[in-house]
């Protein structure tokens, strides 16, 4: 039996550096991922925090692809112990212009078979890439409340 993957894609109406620019800035993602701040120094091999707005960690891993504006990859696991036993899984970004739009494929594999992280992010990442795409073209991020998503398991 093959690994869960979870592949998504989107197109934004918007260039390939603002969009990489709201995927790496910590100010710029805390607007649309739930007050989530990433923090990293973007370096191949460096650390990865999610940061929430009560200066809690929620997710950690390490950067293993920085080639802007193209490409970005990350492997992350949430810090509950919900997820203690589970191994940060793979994601990645990649960016592709599409005429006056950026085709943006996640692609979010590693998980072991039954991951309950895997189900978790499969709720997650639609809504967090919907606000995404909202907040890029409109100027505001999606008002998807946090509670709907919570994660079972």
């Amino acid at each position: 039996m093959s690994k869960p993957e979870f592949v998504y894609v989107t197109y934004i109406e918007t260039t390939p550096e603002k969009l990489w620019h709201a995927l790496t800035d910590g100010d710029f993602t805390q607007r649309y991922w739930f007050g989530a701040r990433l923090r990293s120094d973007w370096k191949v091999g460096s650390s990865f925090e999610m940061v929430r707005s009560d200066g809690a960690v929620s997710d950690a891993g390490k950067v293993v692809e920085f080639d802007p504006p193209r490409r970005l990859a990350y492997t992350f696991i949430n810090q509950s112990d919900k997820y203690k036993n589970e191994f940060p899984a793979l994601a990645t970004f990649d960016l592709e212009p599409y005429g006056k739009l950026v085709k943006l494929t996640l692609t979010h594999q590693g998980f072991a078979e039954g991951s309950k992280f895997y189900s978790g992010i499969s709720k997650g990442w639609p809504a967090i890439l919907s606000s995404l795409k909202s907040i890029l073209e409109t100027g505001k991020p999606l008002e998807i409340p946090f509670e709907a998503l919570k994660m079972e398991g």
